[in-house]
């Protein structure tokens, strides 16, 4: 099959550019945003990020169901990008730009209400988005270039948020990590960035091919979910993938709070970020290359390894030295480079191998963004109980938290360190029972190709 064209594959991957900065940016700051800047409880901040990511386990289906089945004359899943690109944008800025109310309860309840219609904007979008790959091409290696496309570019992604937005957020910092207002002008900066990467996708892919609408009675979500059970291979690379997924979030989450109390300087979150982000980058090429004659699972697996054990030992953070910490937050990259490529390469295959690329693709991929944005959530929450089980104290209107009891701290290191080593490690099992069908489909490729 012809290659598709390299503006094809740019244009396309700018939506992970996006997708890169949209993840991130919570991730990282939300949680913190609610303790530190808005006065909510530990508590009820990791509720908080909760309850909109588990809807959106009910969200992403939906849109998977009902972009396979769009005959709208702008094309099957374009239209969902555009209303879905848009829309995540301004949800954004309204996230982090929240009013003063009477109480953090009501502060709390109005963060979940944005926070629950940004995800489902971002459904809107992603779900259609990420199911455009098995249609636009069935060549296992293509795949796989896109793919490589897409992860320098949700590098990138990842970088300009976890760099971009704590610097700006940090601006004017009283030495609680930022103020109201510095929060409200990051998200405008990047809610603008949102909307490029997502508009860029959007108006890249008009000439891309995709499957014939379904038709038929749309399914319910006990069928979808059927459909997806019964492709064994897809439900062991979710398991996996998503333990995975909970792991690098709640490291996402607790780098702030490293960065303050550990590091002393919530601005030292960017440099954990860059020696995290910045190795995938060099790293993506290098396992895409490493896949080509092993194997995408071998790949894998490796990555695995090498980022759960760093993880585990990032638990001395608190007595080893600074530079050290940064040395492992390299090593954590290696790993997380393969750990975004090789799980985003397979499911293509994946979804054509079980289901013939019957027009369908908007089922699983909807299933699988559902079950990361709710393992995006379960991260920080398991972070948030950490941390109020340890007694960190949140900062409230009129009362500046300056340092934190020795259980806080070594709650939050904890949470960085052995929760995600432990969380990742534990997704090896599910990975391993994955691993002769993909020895087959590979050995099967490799010899027709």
């Amino acid at each position: 099959m012809a290659q598709l064209s390299r503006k094809l594959t740019v244009t396309y991957g700018m939506g992970a550019l996006g997708n890169g900065v949209f993840v991130t940016v919570p991730g990282l700051l939300l949680l913190y945003y609610l303790t530190n800047i808005l006065g909510v409880g530990a508590g009820v901040a990791s509720a908080v990020l909760f309850v909109p990511k588990f809807w959106d386990a009910f969200a992403n289906p939906l849109m998977g169901g009902i972009s396979d089945r769009s005959t709208n004359r702008f094309g099957k899943r374009r239209p969902f990008m555009l209303v879905g690109g848009l829309g995540t944008a301004l949800a954004f800025v309204l996230l982090f730009s929240a009013p003063r109310f009477s109480s953090t309860t009501v502060t709390a309840l109005y963060v979940s209400a944005v926070f629950t219609v940004a995800m489902t904007l971002y459904a809107v979008f992603c779900v259609p988005w990420s199911a455009m790959p098995p249609e636009m091409t069935d060549d296992y290696h293509e795949r796989t270039r896109i793919t490589s496309v897409r992860m320098v570019l949700l590098t990138v992604g990842i970088l300009v948020g976890g760099a971009l937005a704590p610097t700006i957020a940090g601006a004017g910092d009283d030495g609680s990590g930022g103020t109201r207002s510095s929060y409200a002008l990051m998200s405008v900066v990047v809610g603008s960035i949102l909307a490029i990467g997502f508009l860029t996708a959007w108006w890249g892919t008009r000439d891309a091919k995709t499957s014939e609408p379904l038709t038929g009675p749309a399914p319910t979500l006990r069928e979808q979910y059927r459909t997806v059970r019964a492709n064994k291979p897809f439900v062991q690379l979710f398991l996996g993938y998503n333990l995975q997924a909970a792991a690098t979030a709640a490291m996402l989450t607790g780098a702030v709070y490293v960065a303050k109390y550990v590091l002393g300087d919530t601005k030292k979150s960017t440099l954990l970020f860059v020696f995290l982000v910045a190795p995938c980058a060099v790293m993506v090429p290098l396992w895409r290359r490493y896949s080509t004659t092993r194997g995408k699972l071998r790949g894998y697996l490796l990555a695995t390894a090498v980022f759960g054990v760093t993880g585990l030992s990032l638990v001395f953070a608190k007595v080893e030295p600074e530079v050290l910490i940064y040395v492992q937050m390299v090593l954590l990259g290696v790993g997380y480079a393969g750990m975004q490529l090789f799980p985003y390469a397979i499911l293509p295959d994946l979804i054509s191998e079980g289901n013939d690329n019957d027009g369908r693709s908007g089922i699983f991929t909807g299933v699988w963004q559902g079950g990361e944005t709710v393992a995006f959530a379960v991260g920080p929450a398991l972070y948030g109980l950490i941390l109020a089980v340890t007694s960190y104290h949140s900062t409230t209107p009129g009362k500046f938290v300056s340092s934190q009891p020795d259980s806080a701290i070594a709650g939050l290191v904890v949470g960085f360190s052995l929760l995600p080593g432990l969380l990742t490690l534990a997704s090896l099992p599910f990975l391993l029972r994955y691993k002769a069908i993909d020895d087959e489909l590979s050995v099967r490729v490799l010899e027709t190709a």
